[in-house]
């Protein structure tokens, strides 16, 4: 092989094969100054707290719902996996969460793509913690449509007061759900909310970011 064929072929394994993973909070570290809190019922409380030996976000919902949004450019061709830890203290009391009355969660990551041609085209995606779809089941928004999906990550199943860890290939779930082939994602936000079932709930997040793998 010529130098030349060896410095192409390792410049495009180095170009498409790396990336450093992006990440979108680090709470050990950074306040909250470059999220901003969006409400739409009340305020969910958000603050930085130490628990089990880690600084985390914490999430208080009574009745409320807003949520922490950061405004983020992620290309997923270079960095399609979403990776986070989450745990709840107490599940909600919710007969339909597919149901206007019922559209509450513990904890969510809420993932938004911007309409080219305006916000009334935007797209999002929702990683859930169910309160009894099982997991991996998926349903459009009951106030948005099919332009928001709603995936169930962890459900009923699962065990309160412990840590999750998740990882979820953004890119596929992307494509697999709206039929087309998304590369950026522009803003993603943390929530849990009670305001339709005016519920009261627990959460917390560990550290947010995307990897090549």
């Amino acid at each position: 092989m010529s130098l030349r064929n060896f410095i192409i072929i390792f410049y495009l394994y180095s170009s498409n094969s790396y990336a450093e993973p992006v990440f979108i909070s680090n709470f050990s570290t950074q306040s909250l100054n470059d999220w901003q809190q969006k409400s739409f019922k009340n305020h969910t409380q958000y603050q930085i707290v130490k628990l089990d030996k880690q600084t985390v976000l914490q999430a208080k919902s009574v009745s409320s719902a807003s949520s922490m949004y950061k405004e983020v450019h992620i290309d997923l061709q270079k960095t399609p996996y979403l990776n986070w830890s989450w745990r709840i203290d107490q599940r909600l009391s919710i007969s339909d969460e597919q149901s206007k009355q019922g559209d509450d969660f513990t904890a969510r990551i809420y993932l938004v793509i911007k309409g080219k041609w305006g916000f009334w085209l935007s797209k999002a995606i929702n990683y859930v913690w169910a309160n009894h779809s099982p997991i991996n089941k998926v349903w459009a928004n009951p106030f948005a449509g099919d332009s928001v999906m709603m995936i169930a990550v962890r459900s009923d199943t699962d065990q309160t007061k412990h840590w999750y860890t998740e990882k979820r290939d953004v890119l596929a779930d992307l494509k697999k759900h709206f039929g087309k082939d998304i590369r950026f994602i522009d803003g993603l936000a943390i929530m849990t909310d009670t305001d339709n079932s005016e519920g009261n709930a627990l959460s917390y997040y560990a550290d947010i970011y995307f990897s090549k793998e």
